[in-house]
């Protein structure tokens, strides 16, 4: 009886839990690897090599010394997401399940200027991944019944009602995004360039297709089908770098957390009524110019997703009311590390070519695989090239692409808490009812795979404004 009463029970926690986090494609858990085509291109490691204005969204200390300069650019990220699962399933509809929307776009923008040859200040906005998936009514969940009552004569009741859709709640989606803005000033003292960033952030979020995991749900009425919801903050970036000799460079930049204002629609899905801080994270490297043209980087950056409540709390055990409560379940994320390395090579005057390659540490266990098929941020190699052609002395275009090769995460279903009811007729039983309580556990002979892949495409404009030229628009290109 317990294995198809759990049947019910996990369509809806499994659900309200991953609302807490945002996964990304070609990324760090929700951080894209790099945010300018060039810093793509060499897989994010150039934290020690700044070479145009968006390499700001990495280290802000890189712009004294450069042109003054614009740059603008866009990404296209086309993620291929999806799970399959089998046995006698709870939360989700079995058979091989993929979601929709397999491309957006994710926009870029930066100017640097000399203030003189020790300083230098700049602004810079870029997005930072997020997740956009959409689960049709095409695979769908059956309701679920308890199991009949070994007396005759007693209904079994329903405990796991169904819309349609891989989670009984219809058509399944999320869209998280999110926003940065800086304002870089650095200076530098001998050898050593250090940079302040104060940032201001926006997130935004909407959820559709979860009303049925209202029981689990701290406040249903902030669970999901509210629209679109918006989030404010921010918090500071700082930079180093260090010119240990010529041609070998030091790079270190970290961020504070940015912190948020809750999603007051979502509260009572995301994590601590609402509250969705993003991260804090450091990254330190080195950039050897190996000859002249060819310049070799290597990165390592940490990201502290646990230290955010709503994403590094436990995914479970989940009970009715715990899912947006204070310390309730999270999405259950580790911190994650990333090795990059990068290589340049400055072909000819026009043409410069580059590569790179990325790993990302694993930040989710087995037990998160059934929070996880919505959003799973599960990539761990990444390979990376592009290049940058001068169309004129001022003008020049960069091309970035990251690959994430294809990861898998499997595990057992989760589910949560359930508690019901036969009703049964009196007379001839002694008792009007029959009470039954499952608690929390992983449904045996379940299996659910998660699974990952994605390309990155990222192309930019840049245009250097000559020596005393002082205009905002071009007078020539």
């Amino acid at each position: 009886m317990q294995k198809a009463i759990s049947r019910v029970l996990l369509a809806s926690a499994s659900l309200a839990a991953i609302l807490s986090a945002t996964p990304g494609r070609a990324a760090d858990g929700i951080e894209l690897i790099g945010f300018g085509a060039r810093q793509k291109a060499v897989a994010g490691a150039d934290v020690a090599d700044s070479v145009d204005a968006m390499s700001m969204s990495i280290n802000p200390a890189g712009i004294v010394g450069m042109d003054r300069q614009y740059q603008f650019g866009i990404s296209a990220l086309l993620p291929d997401r999806g799970y399959e699962a089998s046995g006698p399933l709870v939360v989700l509809a079995p058979g091989d399940v993929q979601s929709g929307r397999p491309i957006f776009p994710v926009p870029n923008s930066a100017n640097a200027s000399p203030i003189d040859a020790e300083s230098a200040w700049g602004m810079v906005s870029y997005g930072n991944g997020g997740i956009n998936t959409s689960y049709s009514m095409g695979n769908f969940k059956p309701p679920i019944y308890a199991p009949a009552f070994p007396l005759p004569g007693v209904a079994s009741p329903l405990i796991g009602p169904s819309a349609g859709g891989p989670f009984g709640g219809g058509f399944a989606g999320i869209d998280y995004q999110q926003e940065f803005f800086s304002v870089v000033y650095a200076h530098k003292i001998g050898a050593v360039t250090l940079a302040l960033a104060p940032t201001l952030a926006a997130q935004s979020l909407n959820i559709q297709g979860l009303k049925t995991l209202a029981p689990w749900s701290r406040d249903p009425y902030h669970l999901s089908d509210n629209g679109y919801d918006y989030s404010f903050g921010g918090g500071i970036r700082l930079g180093l770098q260090y010119e240990i000799t010529k041609g070998l460079r030091f790079g270190l930049a970290g961020a504070t957390p940015m912190f948020m204002s809750n999603f007051e629609k979502y509260a009572g899905a995301v994590g601590d009524h609402g509250k969705l801080d993003i991260p804090a994270d450091v990254t330190a490297g080195f950039a050897y110019d190996l000859r002249p043209d060819i310049t070799i980087m290597v990165d390592w950056k940490h990201i502290f997703y646990s230290a955010v409540p709503a994403l590094g709390n436990p995914s479970g055990p989940i009970y009715p009311g715990s899912l947006g409560s204070f310390g309730g379940p999270g999405f259950g994320w580790r911190d994650t590390d990333a090795e990059a390395f990068g290589v340049e090579w400055r072909a000819t005057k026009q043409l410069t070519l580059r590569a790179g390659y990325r790993h990302t540490s694993p930040m989710i266990g087995s037990q998160d695989v059934t929070l996880n098929v919505l959003a799973p941020a599960l990539t761990v190699h990444h390979a990376a090239g592009g290049f940058k052609y001068e169309l004129t002395k001022n003008s020049s275009i960069d091309f970035g692409a990251v690959y994430a090769f294809k990861n898998t995460l499997s595990g057992q279903e989760n589910v949560p808490y359930v508690a019901f009811s036969y009703a049964l007729p009196s007379p001839p039983y002694p008792v009007s009812s029959f009470p039954v309580v499952v608690q929390p556990h992983y449904g045996a002979g379940t299996n659910v795979t998660a699974s990952l892949s994605g390309l990155e495409l990222s192309l930019s404009y840049t245009y250097k404004f000559d020596p005393g030229d002082d205009s905002w628009i071009p007078n020539h290109f």
